[in-house]
């Protein structure tokens, strides 16, 4: 394993966390221009491309299939380009994230697009809370909406999917996509298919020394981040623990980000394994589940 990779990092959640909110907040002024969001105040019509791909999955599980109407709650929403997107659906929106930077470019984002959104600044763990606190009332979401490169960044997801059960209403839906955990076992530099990471999960952390993102071209200052990994049996079970029940869940081949330079990219701009590849490792895992 190189040098800026190294597996099985015993750290404490404040130290992690403290070293991985430094980085996202680098990201920031990177992401505003990577994301291209000047198309969101130039098009009224502008979605991001993750929730053109998402929207159709999560409307099948609505009343109505639509959002419009709904609460809608955003956990780790970032710069705000996914949440604005589900504002214009029709939602009514609430983005929690533990960046004040990125709300802030969130907020400048909602404004420029003409949409109305709140924004919730803190970890996902305590969410319930947080928003309570923001909102000044006890609110209950339709929909729960947490979609890629999220839980990585995580490291209990008992605690996230009790946050997640807590914020739904009776009835209410949770819409999740993220890179696939085995997708996150490849090593992303070689020229075939070779696992270089581990799948299951010690509660050990890998820890980067990384100057770049997942978009554009610019560096980060702060450069080390803690991640973790979390199998698909781990999600699931964390859910159900949670009272959650599975509706539907489905493993996909393409992604909205070029994990490996190996990956080629799709007329929509999404990229995928060449070849017979695609059909070897997963990308994405989708997961729709209900508050009974």
């Amino acid at each position: 394993m190189p040098p800026e990779a190294v597996d099985g990092v015993d750290v404490a959640w404040e130290d992690a966390r403290a070293a991985n909110l430094a980085n996202w907040d680098d990201r920031v002024p990177l992401h505003i221009e990577a994301y291209g969001v000047d198309a969101f105040a130039a098009d009224p019509a502008h979605l991001s491309s993750v929730v053109r791909h998402d929207l159709p999955v999560l409307e099948r599980h609505l009343d109505g299939g639509t959002l419009a109407g709904l609460d809608l709650c955003h956990l780790q929403c970032h710069i705000g380009t996914d949440t604005v997107s589900l504002a214009r659906a029709g939602a009514r929106v609430v983005g929690v994230d533990f960046s004040a930077p990125a709300l802030q470019a969130a907020a400048r984002l909602a404004d420029a697009a003409r949409v109305d959104a709140r924004w919730v600044e803190g970890d996902v763990l305590e969410a319930r809370a947080l928003v309570d606190a923001a909102l000044g009332e006890d609110r209950a979401f339709d929909v729960v909406y947490t979609s890629i490169g999220t839980i990585g960044w995580l490291s209990d997801l008992t605690a996230w999917a009790r946050q997640i059960a807590a914020l739904l209403t009776p009835g209410g839906i949770l819409y999740f996509r993220d890179g696939h955990p085995m997708l996150g076992t490849i090593d992303e530099d070689r020229d075939e298919l070779v696992a270089r990471y581990r799948y299951f999960s010690d509660g050990r952390a890998l820890q980067w020394d990384d100057d770049a993102t997942y978009v554009g071209d610019g560096k980060v200052e702060a450069t080390r981040t803690y991640e973790w990994a979390h199998p698909v049996s781990e999600i699931v079970t964390a859910l159900l623990q949670a009272g959650l029940v599975i509706e539907a869940m489905d493993e996909g081949r393409t992604l909205p980000w070029r994990f490996s330079e190996r990956m080629v990219e799709l007329p929509d701009g999404d990229f995928a394994w060449p070849g017979d590849e695609a059909a070897v490792v997963p990308c994405t895992l989708t997961i729709v589940a209900r508050r009974p």
